[in-house]
């Protein structure tokens, strides 16, 4: 490398884009800009548990509990399953566009291929906006999880959230394949504590453990099956969607995946079974043990001691569990807050490769890392720092309500970008049967998840404007007073979850649209092929079937 390449980065970058693009492709393919510079060391197993991690954290660990006190074991298990009706298409769509296109931004750049740029910076802003929150969100839980072992003592939360961001900082600079092995770990270990939990649920609902049959009494007391009425239901669907956020990420790590068109399919089609079956019988099971108004429920400060796994443990005499429980909460905690990390500096390059931030913050070294991305998710993550002014416990409920209207938003536009591009497709004379993966169930199972959708975002938006707290006056008691502080509090929550998405996008949207004057984009004209993956003869051969019949039947699903 010459002097002048070594002091100026935009040659530095250029070699980068050359060098680390290119050498890791060994067939014809096109690479797109926010492509290169990256490198395919993600496999298969890699993949699943990226996803997997992405989406099995402090939702399910820590808020899932409160869910059933809300609404009670029929509601948080009906408010699961909606959510998770419309997760599987959204999957489904980022499944067939991402094995075709397995670009960095994934569905945030699909917007500028068919439909709007102005669509597609909004996306990513809001995506990059969305992981920026959930990082510090994450970091603010694992200091109140640490309050388990430290309680009564003077040792400072913050320094939790400093420690945890540095290892991240660390597996994120050495590159995708120590990060990948991270998260495989990690997700294992969740994956073996949910199905202990799973066993161990079964063996106390049936008296086995512990010594009490319970069936389905639990079903049966005040307040359940359902309770709280529509308005708790609705409120609580948008804490659910937090708990299944992440799941898309599967769609970011395409780009960095050895073989898309084997990978992408398979990790959607797996995750998307275990997760069912992760969320959907671990909500049942804590349904029926746990009644709903069962106070440990509401879990107020986050701590896994009364967190919903750690009772039924305990219900089945098991002494450790509360120690055991909260290690694994933090593991996983620590897990999804490092996908967030990851999937955000992907989105950086993206915005960067695409001219919609500095071209600085594009460039990747040798091992394929974007430093400068890094740098700066490591600078929004300091935001958990607040946690020393207001506490965990605040800055957690607060950041939860924000990400999960903001995933809602992106869930439903993705959706949206599906329609668009299977029109796209359709126009220029190519088959359904060209493409390396179809979604299963579209167009009616789209038609179902978008009804889902937007019954949901309007749903939320008109009960955030509705009975707005009223000011009892200066003569009302210390006690009116402390109830219309809490009721403010909440309204203002109730607004700014409903709200600030729709809000921020207009903005993003139409400013860049004023600025740059972008036109819509014919369908004749959509860019379907610039960063395609062309498989190679071994790729091809990769993804041939092998074995037998019914060893395939059962790979497919685990």
């Amino acid at each position: 490398m010459s002097k002048q390449e070594l002091h100026d980065p935009e040659a530095n970058m250029t070699e980068g884009y050359e060098m680390s693009g290119m050498r890791d492709v060994d067939h014809d393919e096109v690479l797109a800009p926010e492509q290169q510079g990256l490198k395919r060391d993600l496999r298969l197993r890699h993949m699943i548990m990226i996803a997997i991690s992405g989406t099995i954290g402090t939702g399910l660990f820590l808020t899932s509990g409160t869910t059933i006190a809300t609404v009670g074991p029929g509601g948080a298990l009906l408010a699961y399953s909606i959510i998770g009706i419309w997760l599987v298409f959204v999957c489904q769509a980022i499944a067939e566009i991402a094995t075709l296109l397995p670009l960095p931004g994934a569905f945030n750049a699909w917007g500028g291929r068919v439909f709007d740029e102005a669509l597609s910076f909004q996306m990513s802003w809001m995506y990059f906006i969305n992981l920026a929150l959930i990082i510090p969100a994450e970091l603010a839980a694992a200091a109140v999880i640490v309050g388990f072992w430290t309680e009564g003592s003077n040792f400072p939360s913050w320094v939790v959230s400093v420690i945890i961001l540095l290892v991240m900082i660390a597996v994120n600079l050495v590159g995708v394949k120590v990060y990948g092995e991270f998260e495989y770990w990690f997700s294992m270990l969740k994956m073996i504590t949910i199905i202990m939990f799973i066993i161990c649920g079964i063996l106390v609902d049936a008296g086995v453990l512990g010594g009490v049959k319970y069936g389905m009494t639990a079903w049966h007391v005040e307040g359940a099956p359902f309770k709280g009425g529509f308005i708790s239901f609705i409120t609580t669907l948008v804490s659910v969607s937090y708990s299944y956020g992440g799941t898309e990420m599967t769609g970011v790590t395409a780009a960095e995946s050895r073989n898309p068109h084997k990978h992408v399919p398979k990790a959607v089609n797996t995750v998307l079974l275990r997760i069912a079956f992760f969320y959907l019988v671990s909500i049942f099971l804590l349904g029926s043990i746990v009644e709903n108004n069962d106070k440990s429920l509401l879990n107020e400060n986050s701590s896994a001691a009364k967190a919903p796994f750690t009772i039924v443990f305990a219900k089945a005499g098991i002494n450790a569990a509360a120690n055991y429980m909260n290690a694994v909460v933090f593991t996983s905690v620590f897990s999804a807050s490092n996908s967030a990390f990851y999937i955000a500096t992907r989105t950086l390059l993206s915005l960067s490769r695409n001219g919609w931030a500095h071209k600085y913050i594009g460039y990747t070294n040798a091992r394929g890392v974007p430093q400068v991305a890094v740098g700066i998710v490591s600078a929004c993550s300091c935001l958990s720092l607040i946690t020393i002014f207001v506490g965990s416990g605040v800055v957690f409920q607060w950041l939860v309500s924000i990400i999960g209207s903001i995933i809602f938003q992106s869930w439903i536009l993705i959706l949206f970008l599906h329609f668009r591009f299977r029109y796209c497709w359709k126009k220029q004379g190519r088959s359904v049967s060209n493409l390396p993966y179809a979604a299963w169930g579209y167009p009616y199972g789209n038609i179902l998840a978008t009804i889902i959708g937007c019954c949901c975002i309007i749903t939320i938006c008109y009960l955030s404007v509705i009975n707005p707290p009223h000011y009892p006056g200066d003569d009302a008691s210390p006690a009116q007073l402390e109830l219309y502080r809490k009721t403010r509090d909440r309204y203002a929550q109730g607004l700014l979850r409903a709200w600030f998405p729709w809000v921020c996008s207009t903005c993003l949207f139409l400013g860049y649209k004023f600025v740059r004057k972008t036109k819509f984009i014919k369908a004749e004209d959509a860019d379907l092929d610039t960063g395609r993956f062309i498989p190679s003869e071994s790729d091809k051969e990769d993804l041939k079937p092998r074995g037998p019949k019914w060893k395939r039947f059962l790979q497919y699903f685990v």
